[in-house]
């Protein structure tokens, strides 16, 4: 039997897979969270014009120190319109264009009675013209998540629409005779359906545009035309039935479906069972039925790959730093995603593993706040260990 892939390996057969859809305009308003498809260069200078960082005077500095005649006042939006001369003032608020003549700001709190002024020095209190980005000058990368910030700043040098990649349209399906929606009442064997509500929570803060197909029973030709439905999208994302046992349709009726599967089964606890394959462009992923294995490869392989389909220039996963609260013993066969909570301290984030790391414990594994990366291996990290964790 042939080596199971390793997160690496498998996450790259995903990526390979998952080329970038077509680029659509987005309002700019709109943009947070999307990936742009393009450069966006700035069309005007930022600041446009020189402008004051203070409430005060405009001067010349070398009539600085000394007594001033305010001959002007130029506000936010309404210049003066008058060159400043010798021995002269110009009362200037916050962001108001400095005047012709003017080479320095002072403060309002650095005067007294008729304008009597401080020394200040050439550029004193003076935003240049173009200081946070000239004509030209790229606002945002390709390829970046776009963020409030970011979107401020496009905003802020004129830019109103901005091409980013399309939201990938996302089906998610769960298979299972037993699964009853939550609010039903539950006959014996049966249990609610939990893993659509937070795979299609995951799905649309990764980006996609989501469509909940619900729960199919166990049964071959239900499967096979729910799972027809999904494919219809750009992502299909499953829940159960890709594992050994009888009732495990979903892999066979892909394949009858003409999906071509690239690997089953890779070497992570939780969540080993996961089959990921393609229909055309669209992405198939078949997640265990376990919510935490659900949840695990749904961090680990289907964020990247959304992220991707939007041209993410990098899709992740975002692993950070942190040291471990106490021992955790290794894995000899597979790489282990634990649940822990994150506790940022004074020298770092310190990560404390919860009690209770079976796939089925989705309640107790909700109290998480990071999934830490433990490497396969023999013995045990020690406590203080330097680990790498997914934030969740």
């Amino acid at each position: 039997m042939s080596a199971l892939p390793r997160i690496d390996d498998a996450l790259a057969l995903v990526l390979a897979r998952a080329a970038p859809l077509e680029p659509e305009d987005v309002p700019v308003g709109e943009a947070a969270g999307r990936v742009l498809a393009e450069p966006v260069r700035a069309p005007t200078d930022l600041p446009p014009f020189d402008s004051s960082a203070m409430d005060g005077y405009a001067v010349r500095a070398a009539d600085t120190p000394g007594r001033l005649e305010v001959v002007g006042h130029s506000a936010a939006g309404r210049p003066e319109a008058r060159e400043l001369g010798a021995g002269e003032a110009i009362v200037i608020s916050t962001g108001a264009v400095v005047p012709a003549g003017a080479d320095a700001v002072v403060p309002v709190e650095r005067t007294s009675g008729e304008v009597d002024v401080e020394r200040v020095a050439a550029g004193d209190n003076i935003r240049p013209r173009g200081g946070d980005v000239r004509e030209g000058g790229v606002v945002a990368a390709a390829g970046s998540l776009l963020r409030p910030a970011q979107v401020g700043a496009l905003a802020a040098v004129g830019v109103g629409t901005v091409r980013c990649g399309r939201r990938p349209r996302a089906f998610v399906l769960a298979t299972g005779t037993e699964l009853r929606r939550p609010g039903e009442t539950l006959e014996p064997g049966e249990i609610y359906e939990s893993n659509t509500v937070a795979l299609g929570a995951q799905l649309a803060s990764a980006g996609a545009d989501v469509t909940v197909l619900g729960s199919v029973g166990d049964d071959e030709e239900a499967t096979r035309a729910a799972l027809e439905h999904g494919l219809a999208g750009d992502l299909l994302v499953t829940s159960g039935g890709v594992s050994v046992g009888p009732h495990d349709l979903v892999r066979a009726a892909l394949a009858s479906l003409g999906a071509e599967e690239v690997f089953w089964r890779v070497a992570v606890k939780p969540g080993k069972p996961i089959a990921f394959g393609l229909r055309g462009r669209t992405l198939v992923f078949g997640l265990p039925g376990n919510p935490v294995s659900s949840l695990v490869d749904f961090e680990l392989f289907v964020r990247p790959a959304v992220l991707a389909l939007q041209g993410a220039a990098n899709p992740g996963p975002f692993y950070l730093p942190g040291r471990l609260a106490a021992p955790l013993r290794r894995n000899d066969q597979r790489d282990e995603l634990v649940r822990a909570r994150a506790r940022p301290e004074r020298d770092g984030v310190v990560l404390e593993a919860l009690s209770g790391q079976d796939s089925h414990m989705i309640v107790r594994s909700s109290a998480a706040s990071a999934l830490v990366l433990v490497p396969r291996g023999a013995g045990v990290l020690t406590e203080g260990s330097p680990v790498r964790y997914l934030p969740i």
